[in-house]
């Protein structure tokens, strides 16, 4: 079990580690793990939880911010905050990796500033999860034994209605 005060360590872990398994979707390289980036204007030296490096000599880079907040979506201004680092580093964008969504100014800034959004349950692991990216979504799930086995998938709306339901044995 994971320590409640190392939740959000693991998180930034296994956002990095799935983020690195699906690089090319953003059209990068790889992920690299948590730093400290030079502001080209501020000099300021800015912690980031990951980096999405791309191109020949991984002179495109995305910024990554993980924010595993669970009781409130990510606000205006924090998404501002971030715009602006990625503006002071020279990143040609960025990711909020995050259980909730943006507020709705949030979103107008994330899309005006290059930032994708990317869904992740708060409590993943890297082989139990759910990762909503661009238009595609990804999941594991831990496989325990049973006498017998099946996976049932089931689409709701936004209300909670059944779309479809499928059990596979």
């Amino acid at each position: 079990m994971i320590k409640k005060d190392k939740k959000w360590a693991n998180y930034e872990e296994v956002a990095t580690y799935l983020l690195n398994e699906i690089a090319h979707k953003f059209n990068l390289n790889h992920f690299e793990k948590k730093q400290k980036i030079k502001g080209k204007k501020s000099g300021v030296d800015w912690e980031i939880d990951a980096k999405g490096v791309g191109g020949k000599a991984g002179e495109i880079f995305l910024l990554v911010e993980c924010r595993r907040h669970t009781t409130a979506k990510q606000r205006q201004g924090d998404i501002a905050a971030l715009a602006y680092i990625i503006k002071d580093t020279g990143a040609a964008g960025g990711i909020v990796v995050s259980p909730l969504g943006l507020q709705a100014g949030a979103r107008k800034v994330a899309n005006a500033e290059n930032i994708h959004r990317v869904f992740l349950t708060q409590d993943c692991t890297k082989n139990d999860y759910l990762l909503k990216f661009l238009d595609e979504i990804r999941m594991g799930f831990l496989e325990t034994e049973t006498e017998k086995e099946s996976l049932t998938i089931t689409l709701k709306d936004k209300n909670g209605t059944i779309i479809k339901e499928n059990t596979h044995e």
